[in-house]
C-alpha cells in the first residue's frame, strides 16, 4: 500500500530543490502514434504534479507511450522505470525535473504549413470547412464558447458566425474558440493531441498573392545564411547559428552550419572548429574571387573564409577591432569597409575599418568616424552603432543609408574619411529596418524601431536616391506598408519588386509576440505595397530572408536562446520561440492565373563565367523580347544583407535566339563578386540564373 501510494505520487518524491527544465536535457527520442502523433520520450525526467491515471506492470516506455497514444485524453505521461506503472498526468499543475527513476512523454507540438494527418471537410450555412485533427492554432481568440461537447457543434457555431474564418475545438475542455482574424492576430498552426482545428476551405489564388512551400527542418536555427556561389547554377544553402545549434553566449570557438540543398532537398549538418571562430553575430560580405568572408561577432576579432570550391574554412587576418553586431560591404575595387559593432569586445564607438585581398590584411580609417551614424538608443553605445545599411559604391566609397536618422558618406583611401549625406527621416531611427538596391542609386528603406528591443515598430517606408560620393542624397517618402515592423528581412526579387517578411509590431527579441505572417511587395514602379500569402513561422529576430536562384525566396529562423556559458544547458529555454526551420516562398510571377506554375524563359547557354565590369556576356534564350537582369547573390543575418543588389542590364543587342548584354562600366554600381543572371521573358517570368563572375 505504501509503495502503491510512492508510485501515485511520484512526482511528489522530487524534493523543490531540483530546477525545472524547459527542454530534455539528454538526447530524447519519438514514438509514432498509430495515427501519426509524435510523442518525444525523455529519459532520467520527470513531470512532478498529479497524475489521472495509472497502469501498472508495463513492460517499457514505448509500452507507456502506446498507452498513452491510444487514450484521447493522454498528452503527458510518466513512465516509472522502477514500479513499471504507466502515469497519465494532468494537463496543468506540472513541473518538468531531472530524475533517473522516471521517463517523461509528451505528445509534440511542432509548428506546421500543411495538415499532417488526412483532412476531413465539414459544410454548412453555405460554409465549407476543412478540418485537421490533432493540431491547435496559438494565438488570440474571437471568442470562446464554454460547454461544446463535440467538433461538429464547434464547426457548426463557426459556419454560423460571420466573422468566424478559423477554430478549433478544445476536446478536454469543451471549448470551441472562434479564432481572431489572421491578418491583424499572430495565428502559428501546430501539432497538438488536445486540439482540433476548423478552417474554412477557400480557394487561394498564387498568381495573386504567391504560395509558400512545406516547412522544412533544418538542424540549427538559422541566424545567418549565405547561398554558396556554383556553376552553371547555384544549389546550396549555408544556414549557421553560433556555438550551439539553438543557443549562444559567450566565445564559443566553434559554429553550427547546415547545409540545405534547395534542388534536392537534402539538409545535412556540420561544425566549423579549425577557426576557432564563433560566427555568432558577424558580418559577411562576399569577396570579388567567390570567397565569403564572415568577421567578428562572438569570437569578435575573430574572421573566417569560406570557400565555395572546396566547401571548406579557413581563419582570417583578425580585425584590428573586436566587432559584433557590425555591418560589411564590398567594395568597388574589391576590398571590404566595416563600422560599428560595440555589441561585442569593448563597448565604445568602433571607426571604420578596410579588408584589402591584396595584402591579406586589414587597416584602420580613424577618419572614418562613426559617431554621426550613432542612433539614439536608451541602452546606450552597445546597440547604437548596430547593423548600419551600408552600400559600396563609386571610387571606393560607401552609403550609410541608417538605421540612424542621419545619412552618411565614408571615404576608405588614406585614414578615411565621414561627409554628412542629409537626413531620411526626421522623426526617429529605425534600428533592424529593410534596406535594398533594387536599382544602381536607388535604395528602398522601411520599418524598424527607435530602439532595438521593446520598442514600437514602424510601418514608414522611403525611396533614397545618391550619385556621386559626397553628394547629399535625395529621400522621397513613400506609401507605408500595411504592417509595422522590426526585424524583418527583404529581398530583392529578378523584377524589381522587393519581398518583404516576417517582424513584430514592437521589437521584442526572443519572442513571437505580435509577429507579422503576411509577407508584403513593394512595386517601385508605382511605389505601393501589395500584401501576399502568410508564411507559418513568425520570422523576428535572429530570421533571414534570401532569394533564390530559381527567382524563390527562402525565409527561415528565429530564436536562438542565451546561455550564460559555452556548451551550457538549454533545458530553461522556451522552445515554442525557437525555430529550427524555414520555408520557400514563390513569387506571384510563378504563376498562371488558373494557379497553375508558369512556363519559364530557358536559358540555353551563357557565353563565359566571368565577365569584366564594361565587358559583354551572351545569352541564348528561348525567349523573345525578354530582358535581362544581374542580382548579386547575397548573405544575410540580422534584417542585414549588404551583398544583395540589382542591376537590370539596358544595353543588350538581340539577333534571333541571342542576347549580348555590354555591362555598365562602373564597378561602383557593379561591386565585384558573384551574381545571378535571370531572362525575364515579356510577362514578367524569370528563368532559373546562371551563375556570372563580375570582375573589376
Amino acid at each position: 500500500m505504501f509503495l502503491n501510494i510512492l508510485s501515485v505520487f511520484s512526482s511528489f518524491l522530487i524534493f523543490n530543490t531540483v530546477a525545472a527544465i524547459n527542454a530534455c536535457p539528454a538526447a530524447d527520442t519519438v514514438y509514432l502514434g498509430s495515427g501519426g502523433i509524435r510523442y518525444r520520450v525523455c529519459p532520467d525526467t520527470d513531470l512532478t504534479g498529479r497524475s489521472t491515471a495509472i497502469t501498472p506492470n508495463v513492460a517499457s516506455v514505448t509500452a507507456c507511450a502506446r498507452l498513452c497514444d491510444q487514450s484521447v485524453n493522454c498528452f503527458k505521461a510518466v513512465y516509472d522505470t522502477r514500479t513499471r506503472d504507466c502515469h497519465f498526468k494532468a494537463l496543468t499543475g506540472l513541473n518538468w525535473v531531472t530524475n533517473p527513476r522516471f521517463d517523461v512523454i509528451q505528445a509534440e507540438q511542432v509548428n506546421i504549413a500543411r495538415c499532417p494527418y488526412p483532412e476531413t471537410m465539414y459544410s454548412n450555412n453555405g460554409k465549407t470547412f476543412k478540418i485537421c485533427r490533432d493540431t491547435d492554432l496559438r494565438g488570440a481568440s474571437a471568442q470562446m464558447l464554454n460547454g461544446v461537447t463535440s467538433l461538429n457543434a464547434c464547426a457548426q457555431r463557426c459556419s454560423n458566425t460571420v466573422a468566424c474564418k478559423q477554430a478549433v475545438w478544445d476536446s478536454v475542455g469543451s471549448v470551441c474558440h472562434i479564432k481572431a482574424d489572421a491578418e491583424t492576430n499572430t495565428l502559428i498552426w501546430s501539432t497538438d493531441k488536445r486540439f482540433d482545428v476548423i478552417r474554412q476551405d477557400t480557394a487561394t489564388a498564387p498568381a495573386i498573392y504567391g504560395a509558400w512551400s512545406d516547412l522544412v527542418r533544418l538542424p540549427v536555427i538559422p541566424v545567418a545564411a549565405y547561398v554558396v556561389p556554383e556553376y552553371p547554377s547555384a544549389q546550396r544553402l549555408l544556414v549557421f547559428s553560433s556555438w550551439g545549434s539553438d543557443a549562444f553566449g559567450g566565445e564559443g570557438g566553434r559554429t553550427q552550419f547546415a547545409d540545405y540543398n534547395f534542388n534536392s532537398g537534402a539538409v545535412s549538418a556540420r561544425t566549423i572548429a579549425n577557426t576557432q571562430h564563433d560566427m555568432f553575430c558577424p558580418a559577411i560580405s562576399s569577396l570579388a574571387d567567390g570567397r565569403i568572408y564572415i568577421t567578428g561577432g562572438s569570437d569578435a576579432s575573430t574572421t573566417s573564409f569560406y570557400n565555395p570550391g572546396t566547401n571548406s574554412f579557413t581563419r582570417g587576418p583578425d580585425m584590428l577591432m573586436a566587432r559584433g553586431y557590425q555591418t560589411s560591404t564590398t567594395l568597388s575595387d574589391g576590398r571590404i569597409f566595416t563600422i560599428g559593432g560595440a555589441y561585442s569586445g569593448p563597448r565604445q564607438g568602433k571607426d571604420g575599418e578596410v579588408y584589402d585581398p591584396a595584402t591579406n590584411a586589414w587597416k584602420a580609417l580613424p577618419g572614418a568616424k562613426v559617431g554621426p551614424m550613432l542612433t539614439t538608443d536608451h541602452e546606450g553605445i552597445w546597440r547604437e552603432d548596430n547593423h548600419a545599411w551600408l552600400f559600396g559604391w563609386r571610387n571606393g566609397s560607401v552609403f550609410q543609408a541608417g538605421p540612424s536618422k542621419a545619412m552618411n558618406w565614408y571615404g576608405t583611401t588614406g585614414t578615411g574619411s565621414q561627409t554628412a549625406a542629409g537626413i531620411r527621416d526626421a522623426i526617429d531611427d529605425a534600428m533592424c529596418g529593410i534596406f535594398v538596391m533594387y536599382e544602381p542609386g536607388k535604395i528602398l528603406s522601411a520599418g524598424g524601431s527607435p530602439d532595438y528591443t521593446d520598442s514600437a515598430a514602424t510601418s514608414r517606408a522611403h525611396i533614397t536616391t545618391i550619385d556621386n560620393p559626397g553628394s547629399p542624397a535625395s529621400v522621397e517618402r513613400v506609401a507605408d506598408m500595411k504592417y509595422p515592423r522590426g526585424f524583418s528581412n527583404a529581398v530583392v526579387l529578378p523584377d524589381g519588386t522587393v519581398l518583404v517578411t516576417g517582424g513584430q509590431r514592437r521589437s521584442l527579441v526572443f519572442t513571437d509576440t505580435d509577429g507579422i505572417l503576411y509577407a508584403e511587395l513593394f512595386n517601385p514602379a508605382t511605389k505601393t505595397w501589395k500584401t501576399l500569402a502568410p508564411e507559418a513561422v513568425p520570422r523576428n529576430y535572429h530570421s533571414v530572408s534570401i532569394l533564390l536562384p530559381d527567382a524563390r525566396v527562402f525565409s527561415g529562423g528565429g530564436g536562438l536562446c542565451y546561455i550564460g556559458q559555452v556548451g551550457g544547458s538549454t533545458v530553461n529555454c522556451n522552445k515554442l520561440v525557437d525555430h529550427a526551420d524555414g520555408q520557400t516562398f514563390s513569387p506571384p510571377y510563378l504563376f498562371n492565373r488558373d494557379g497553375s506554375a508558369a512556363v519559364r524563359p530557358i536559358i540555353s547557354s551563357v557565353s563565359t563565367d566571368s565577365v569584366r565590369v564594361g565587358g559583354t556576356v551572351t545569352v541564348t534564350t528561348d525567349a523573345p523580347n525578354a530582358k535581362l537582369v544581374l542580382v548579386r547573390i547575397g548573405s544575410v543575418t540580422h534584417s542585414v544583407n549588404s551583398d544583395q543588389r540589382r542591376i537590370p542590364l539596358t544595353d543588350v543587342s538581340v539577333r534571333g535566339s541571342r542576347y549580348t548584354a555590354t555591362l555598365p562600366n562602373d564597378s561602383g554600381l557593379l561591386i565585384p563578386g558573384f551574381y545571378y543572371l535571370f531572362v525575364i521573358n515579356r510577362i514578367g517570368v524569370p528563368s532559373v540564373a546562371r551563375t556570372v563572375q563580375v570582375s573589376p
